[in-house]
């Protein structure tokens, strides 16, 4: 990987973390099973059984593709931000990206650094069971970023 050093000449420090492959676009759907069955019938992809992500109010869908992913989001629970998201937008749409980092701390000092803010203080596990943090929407022209730690 290239490594940029853009970062490195503002902070005139070493960057100790690298940015890695996109990991999935996440899609926030009304209906769960008929998107599902979008990819798996239609397209022909590989479709994981839906999984409930308590800590983070949705059911999750993983569509294969090849390196990275499709994320299908669906609320779970009154309380989901996916049940936000589809009130604005009833027949879903693009929720957010994830990029792999290779060290997730040192990654979010450097965007706080840089006037990103985060969603949270401190990284969650996710539904791959790595730590993630968002990046605010506003600070990244419209699209909610989500780091992932590889």
């Amino acid at each position: 990987m290239a490594r940029s050093l853009s970062a490195e000449v503002k902070t005139g420090k070493m960057r100790v973390w690298e940015l890695g492959k996109l990991n999935h676009v996440a899609i926030a759907v009304p209906n769960l099973q008929k998107a599902s069955n979008f990819y798996k019938d239609v397209l022909g992809a590989t479709v994981s059984e839906p999984v409930p992500q308590k800590e983070h109010g949705v059911y999750t869908v993983f569509i294969q593709l090849g390196d990275s992913k499709i994320e299908l989001l669906h609320p779970l629970g009154e309380n989901s931000p996916i049940a936000n998201f589809l009130e604005k937008n009833k027949s879903g749409g693009m929720h957010h990206i994830c990029l792999e980092v290779t060290d997730i701390k040192e990654a979010i000092e450097t965007v706080r650094e840089n006037n990103v803010r985060t969603l949270g203080k401190e990284p969650r596990i996710g539904a791959h069971g790595k730590p993630v943090i968002f990046l605010h929407p506003k600070d990244c022209d419209g699209v909610l970023v989500e780091l992932e730690e590889s």
